[in-house]
């Protein structure tokens, strides 16, 4: 039998309650992340348990039809960007079968340690038979057994749950197997957004952030990042893209700027750059270490 509750405690109980219902929301909010010492420390995504270096690289600029900007530098040119940024300590590779680049990863990767590095990959399958079947293709042009990541693919709508009820159940079958680690979403637009971050099935988002509302979901970055702050706060893993709007900004003061605003949203715990030379992977890592120092190394908070 349960004891009763006296007076006293159900008094205290229903003050705290109160109190804690006064908070204003971000008093509730989880933990910003710490900044890593360097562009390629170990962060992990969420509380998927995934650990990724805070730079990872895109294989998707301008990515349709089986095809990127990172796919037409053929096999050797892919291999030689792919190569240097493993040397320079980057772990996040994001592909996709939009872009073709899962035989180029594959080759670029031959002979490194697979416990070495996170494939992210997506899929536009809605039903459970497309799923498994795009899996099993993937699984064989990547050359591996385990994907870390598998995403819905630029999700459209508010409701996309609902037309993707099949490939979930498929994807998280998949994890209970194994065969990949976390699913989640990349999303084109607002409203799907916020169906994201309230989904319990996305542990993992791959979302569109800069401070000039470029080639984003929403023109302001504010709304944006409210949605990124909801994540976080959920413990999803929030990986940033288009953080310099696709090649868009050239000047390096819109760059720094903004690799310096996402870095102080403390909710963005990896971002993908699609590089396409070994020189811009040591420009960007350099310019990120730059505002890791220009944000003072924030911790947690």
């Amino acid at each position: 039998m349960t004891p009763p509750v006296n007076r006293r405690d159900f008094l205290q109980a229903t003050a705290a309650t109160a109190a804690l219902a006064a908070l204003p929301a971000s008093a509730l909010a989880a933990p910003r992340n710490a900044l890593p010492k360097s562009p390629t420390d170990k962060v992990t995504l969420g509380k998927t348990g995934i650990q990724v270096s805070l730079v990872g690289m895109g294989t998707g600029s301008h990515g349709s039809g089986q095809a990127s900007n990172q796919t037409k530098l053929g096999v050797k040119g892919f291999t030689r960007v792919v190569r240097h940024a493993i040397d320079r300590g980057v772990t996040l590779f994001d592909v996709a079968d939009q872009y073709g680049s899962h035989v180029y990863l594959r080759e670029a990767l031959k002979g490194v340690p697979r416990e070495s590095y996170v494939i992210q990959t997506k899929s536009h399958a809605t039903d459970f038979a497309s799923a498994k079947s795009h899996l099993e293709r993937y699984r064989m042009e990547l050359g591996v057994d385990m994907i870390d990541i598998v995403l819905l693919h630029c999700m459209t709508k508010k409701g996309w749950q609902h037309d993707h009820t099949g490939s979930m159940d498929y994807l998280r079958q998949a994890k209970a197997e194994g065969i990949i680690r976390a699913h989640g979403t990349s999303c084109h637009g607002m409203d799907p957004l916020r169906t994201s971050a309230k989904e319990p099935f996305v542990e993992v988002d791959l979302a569109r952030i800069n401070p000039e509302g470029m080639i984003m979901d929403d023109k302001k970055p504010d709304e944006v990042a409210s949605q990124l702050q909801e994540m976080h706060d959920a413990g999803k893993g929030v990986i940033g893209m288009k953080i310099l709007a696709e090649g868009a900004f050239k000047e390096p003061e819109r760059r720094d700027a903004s690799l310096r605003y996402v870095l102080g949203l403390g909710t963005v715990d990896a971002f993908i750059i699609g590089f396409e030379s070994p020189e811009q992977v040591d420009d960007l890592l350099k310019r990120t270490g730059d505002a890791i120092a220009a944000l003072g190394g924030r911790k947690g908070v």
